[in-house]
């Protein structure tokens, strides 16, 4: 597959869906229940976390307005299929977050319309040491952190467990496993609703269940991230179900993960497959499914199956952070 291969169809869609969740994203922030989630949360923006001044490679510090010592981090990475979003729209978890007592820092990487993979993997990384450099200056402790992100975000979230796990030969993997041998494994991971391989869209794309305007989606998505799989050295950092799926065990022990989904959420499978997979090692590792959740349905904080979700969350956070 190429990025050829998409038509100029599917290139105006993306945009159109681009510019219409995002304005949805942000006039969540009118609803009463958004504006309670600002109180007593105050936000850094647009920090550098990169050399260079690119727009991509900035992140937001959310935190609590009053803190009593050095509090536990979250590091946080947006969905949007890779190609789609923002730290901005993805608002929601900085504060709400932050409001339980957390540091949160919130991400921007490049997009795969900018560039495919392994771009945002790196940026990520990069990020993540940006958290062991720079969070103790905001009040977070980091000695204390986990990694969350839902969609895409999971995927780039649980390639960066992977890394900080397993000794990889790719230069930049082994930085990270190189800091966390150093200042120790995140904590915890939440990888909410994750597409999960990124290099086989045909499994969804065969599954007539699916509505075709999705299965529509999902090509675009994978096929702007890896245009040609084949010509990728290794597809463990994009594919991190298929490394997990097969992996030998790991020179450090997996943090405490808990992968929430939806079950009216098209990438479900992904879910299912980690759960499976997060058997065969040693560790803490629970999935949930909640009835009738769509694609990302936590982000609806008002709505009540996003609080339970909410709720699950935390109090998985609580037990190992």
């Amino acid at each position: 597959m190429s990025n050829a291969a998409i038509t100029p169809r599917q290139a105006a869609v993306t945009q159109v869906m681009s510019a219409t969740l995002t304005s949805l994203a942000h006039s969540g922030r009118l609803h009463p229940m958004a504006r309670s989630w600002s109180e007593g949360v105050e936000r850094f923006g647009d920090i550098p976390y990169k050399d260079g001044f690119r727009r991509q490679h900035r992140l937001d510090v959310y935190r609590p307005t009053r803190t009593d010592g050095p509090l536990p981090v979250i590091l946080y990475v947006h969905g949007g299929g890779f190609g789609l979003l923002s730290k901005d729209t993805h608002w929601m978890f900085g504060r709400g977050f932050a409001r339980q007592g957390y540091v949160v820092v919130s991400i921007d990487y490049t997009l795969s319309g900018q560039a495919p993979f392994p771009a945002a993997v790196q940026d990520t990384f990069e990020a993540f040491r940006w958290v062991h450099d720079n969070v103790a200056r905001y009040g977070g402790d980091p000695s204390r952190v986990a990694i969350a992100g839902e969609s895409a975000g999971a995927n780039l979230a649980l390639a960066l467990t992977v890394a900080q796990c397993w000794e990889r030969p790719e230069p930049w993997a082994r930085e990270v496993f190189d800091l966390a041998g150093e200042h120790g494994v995140a904590k915890a991971v939440l990888p909410a609703c994750g597409m999960l391989q990124v290099s086989a869209p045909e499994r969804y794309l065969s599954n007539e269940a699916i509505p075709a305007w999705m299965r529509d989606r999902i090509a675009v998505v994978c096929r702007r991230y890896l245009p040609d799989p084949a010509a990728v050295p290794s597809l463990d950092l994009a594919d991190p179900i298929c490394f997990l799926e097969t992996a030998e065990p790991p020179q450090r022990p997996l943090p405490a993960i808990f992968a929430p989904c939806g079950t009216n959420d098209p990438v479900k499978d992904d879910t299912r497959r980690l759960d499976e997979a997060l058997r065969r090692f040693d560790g803490t590792s629970e999935m949930k499914w909640y009835p009738g959740g769509i694609h990302a349905f936590h982000a609806f904080i008002w709505r009540p199956l996003a609080r339970e979700c909410w709720s699950d969350q935390l109090r998985f956070l609580r037990a190992h952070l």
